[in-house]
């Protein structure tokens, strides 16, 4: 008895989720596409903590090419994809590029400072340890990068570590200089 009740009440769910009778399924987009920014749309401005506690925010940087990358010091390809963006850092002046490196992790301060000081990174390291920023961004993987222009336009997602020291990344972020 106990049985045909829980079979019962599985086909009353299953009736109601897909929406039998009548009712309609609202059309609820793939996890996959919420929240994507998408290649050519002004990139979503967001403010957040560095690692003395001063507020940044992304609007700050606007005639700046940015590249912005979500990562965490637990991520390995993170780990080894840094000293390449710091190459990159180095390559450019800072009137005209700038990384903004947001970490996710909830330890904050206490476990990115060491990690800074450890791989001599000098561009700045910003804290989303709720994760807002990074989903609004439909960051769900590490490391991902965005380059967004001079205007504040996002032109390139990148998944996954690059190495950032090469000249085809060189070439990447000049040619977003000089458009």
């Amino acid at each position: 008895m106990m049985r045909l009740a829980i079979a019962g009440a599985a086909v009353c769910l299953m009736v109601a989720l897909v929406g039998i009778g009548g009712a309609a399924v609202p059309d609820i987009p793939p996890v996959a596409e919420r929240n994507v920014v998408k290649l050519g749309a002004p990139a979503p401005n967001f403010q957040l903590p560095d690692l003395n506690g001063h507020l940044v925010a992304l609007s700050d940087l606007h005639g700046k090419v940015v590249l912005l990358n979500f990562w965490a010091t637990w991520c390995g390809p993170c780990r080894v994809e840094m000293p390449t963006m710091e190459q990159l850092y180095r390559t450019f002046s800072r009137k005209d590029f700038e990384i903004l490196a947001v970490s996710i992790d909830v330890q904050g301060v206490a476990i990115t400072r060491p990690f800074q000081q450890e791989y001599h990174l000098t561009f700045p390291i910003l804290h989303d340890a709720d994760y807002r920023v990074g989903l609004t961004y439909g960051a769900r993987t590490l490391p991902m990068t965005f380059l967004v222009d001079r205007q504040g336009v996002v032109r390139h997602r990148i998944f996954g570590a690059r190495d950032w020291g090469t000249s085809e990344a060189q070439q990447l972020v000049q040619m977003l200089i000089n458009s």
